[in-house]
This record gives C-alpha cells, sequence and structure tokens, in this order.
C-alpha cells in the first residue's frame, strides 16, 4: 500500500482513510498469500476461536481472506430463520456460517465497499450454493437496508475502522429490530492516542489508531440505545501479528480484541 500524507482536514481524512481501508483489503482479498503485518486467513480464525468444524463447512477461498480479531458466533444469539447483517463481511467466512446457521428459511446480507471482496464473497457464496446470501456495496455509516429489518448485526473486526462510530451505531440501531442483538468483535484501546496519530489515514488501515479506548466504545454503543451489553472476551490479538512493530505499538497503547453482545431496546 502507498504511503498516505496525514491530513488536518477532516472530510479529506474521511476519505483518505476510505481509500485506505480500500486498499489494504483489496490486497487481502486478491493476494491473501503476501505478508501482512495482521494474522490472515485459516491460522488467523483458529487464533480467535473458530470451530475447525465450522471452518470445513465453507469454501477454503472464504477462509483464506479472513481478517476478523474474534469470533463473534460465542454470542449464540443466531436463530433459524432470522435475517443478519453482516458489516463488513469481505471475502464471506461469517457471512457463510451466518447463512448455515440461520438455514434456507433466513437470510443473510453481507456490506461491504472494497470491491475485490465483494466480488470474492459473491464467488464464495455460488461456489457454496448459499441462496440465503447476499453482498451489497456500502458502509457502516450509511448501511442499504431498510429500518427494522434484521434480527442480529455481525461484525468482526471493522468497526474500529469506521470514522464516525456514533454514526455507524445509529445505523445499526436503525436497521435492527426491536429486541434484536449485536454480536461484534473489534480492537479497543487500553488508553487514547494523539490526534497526531488518528490524523494519519495510513494508520487507521492497519486497524490500531481508528480504534477507541474499551469505555468510550461502550459508551458510543449505549448511548446510540443499546442495552444488556455484555462483554463475552477479551484477548491480545495482536501478539499474534508477524510484524514486531505492531505488536510494540499494540502495548504501548494497551490494544486488545473484544467480542460483545448486546441488543435494541
Amino acid at each position: 500500500m502507498a504511503i498516505v500524507a496525514p491530513t488536518a482536514n477532516k472530510e479529506e481524512l474521511r476519505e483518505r482513510i476510505f481509500n485506505a481501508v480500500q486498499d489494504m483489503y483489496s490486497e487481502v482479498a486478491s493476494c491473501p498469500s503476501k505478508g501482512f503485518h495482521f494474522l490472515i486467513g485459516r491460522p488467523a480464525c483458529e487464533y480467535v476461536g473458530y470451530p475447525a468444524k465450522e471452518l470445513d463447512a465453507i469454501p477454503s477461498t472464504a477462509v483464506e481472506s479472513f481478517a476478523g480479531v474474534g469470533y463473534p458466533f460465542r454470542a449464540n444469539v443466531l436463530q433459524r430463520e432470522d435475517t443478519v447483517c453482516d458489516i463488513g463481511s469481505g471475502a464471506g467466512t461469517d457471512l457463510l456460517i451466518s447463512s448455515l446457521k440461520v438455514g434456507h428459511e433466513g437470510k443473510v446480507y453481507g456490506i461491504d465497499f472494497t470491491d475485490a471482496m465483494i466480488e470474492k464473497a459473491r464467488t464464495n457464496i455460488r461456489r457454496m450454493e448459499a441462496y440465503n446470501a447476499e453482498v451489497l456495496k456500502g458502509n457502516a455509516e450509511a448501511i442499504p437496508l431498510p429500518r427494522a429489518s434484521v434480527d442480529v448485526v455481525t461484525s468482526n473486526g471493522v468497526l474500529n475502522l469506521v470514522p464516525d462510530k456514533h454514526a455507524a451505531f445509529k445505523e445499526i440501531y436503525r436497521i435492527l429490530k426491536p429486541e434484536g442483538h449485536i454480536q461484534i468483535s473489534d480492537i479497543v484501546l487500553g488508553k487514547d492516542l494523539s490526534e497526531k496519530c488518528r490524523s494519519n489515514p495510513q494508520l487507521w488501515a492497519e486497524c490500531i489508531v481508528g480504534a477507541m479506548p474499551e469505555q468510550a466504545f461502550l459508551d458510543v454503543i449505549q448511548n446510540c440505545g443499546f442495552t444488556d451489553l455484555t462483554i463475552l472476551q477479551r484477548m491480545d490479538y495482536f501478539e499474534s501479528s508477524p510484524s514486531e512493530s505492531t505488536k510494540s505499538v499494540a502495548r504501548q497503547y494497551g490494544a486488545i480484541a473484544i467480542t460483545i453482545t448486546g441488543k435494541k431496546q
């Protein structure tokens, strides 16, 4: 990925963040065997807790570009016939696992804004004949689904990349049915970062500087109307990184992965 210059202009920063994230995850989609500063593929799935049985049930081409940070299904909230939205569905790991869990009578929408990931996910859907799964182009701040249309929203390592997290969780709240659930794995910090770090789009794409301190992250979710928030797991995700520099930055800011669940009032 090309070096991206920092900027203090908020709108310009927003655009550069989206571009940097798209560049990074286009590479993850098209060149999964390339070395990245974070663990990807089946080793990453196994590290964060995915059962082998679930991974074996979906195409290996969906698993090879996995770049999540936890196992959101430990929330155990998906039911047969549910409608699910997977925000940042990537190559389709969680999308296709969800499609199996909800069955033929259910429906799973994947939302992604990286063309290479969307194309790969659609190929994996066809390969698996997962006719209850569909991928839509969009992002977490403007989800292309109607109000109160889904039972569960799942997301894995994506919301730390979103510039306006309040807008994202308002959107999640909007599309959920009453009593609908969230199951989210994401990165949080032990302490906040400097504004200088937060103004660098490339550092956003590397998954640490877009994250918030843990309590601030939970406060955003609660302020958007969610209740019964429960942290199901905390894990030292960045210790799996092949990059000593990434490990060092993660330690400096206390960056970890958490998996949470909660519901709409």
